[in-house]
């Protein structure tokens, strides 16, 4: 019995001794990637796109959610119109076998 209490001693020992050195080795790759991206952000810096400002009064219409009638009702037609070209009859549907 004492044998098998000296194994679990050790399997544990092993197991806490392996999930150090994976946390301190994960740790310290972390460490030296933020390192290393931190050195190459002061020689390679990121350009900055300026942005455009919409001086058109519908567009911004459009971004603030406003959408004008005459796209509603364009869009309001075309669904119209396609689900008339595409409405099927109502078939019989048939019932469940028991």
């Amino acid at each position: 019995m004492n044998s098998m209490e000296q194994q679990f001693l050790e399997a544990s020992t092993l197991m806490l001794a392996g999930m150090v050195f994976v946390f301190a080795f994960l740790s310290l790759l972390i460490i030296f990637i933020n390192t290393v991206l931190a050195r190459l952000a002061v020689k390679f810096p990121d350009t900055i796109v300026p942005s455009r400002s919409h001086s058109n009064k519908k567009k911004n219409k459009v971004a603030s959610g406003e959408i004008s009638p005459a796209i509603v009702a364009a869009i309001s037609g075309a669904v119209t119109s396609y689900r008339q070209q595409h409405s099927q009859p109502p078939s019989s549907t048939p019932k469940a076998k028991k």
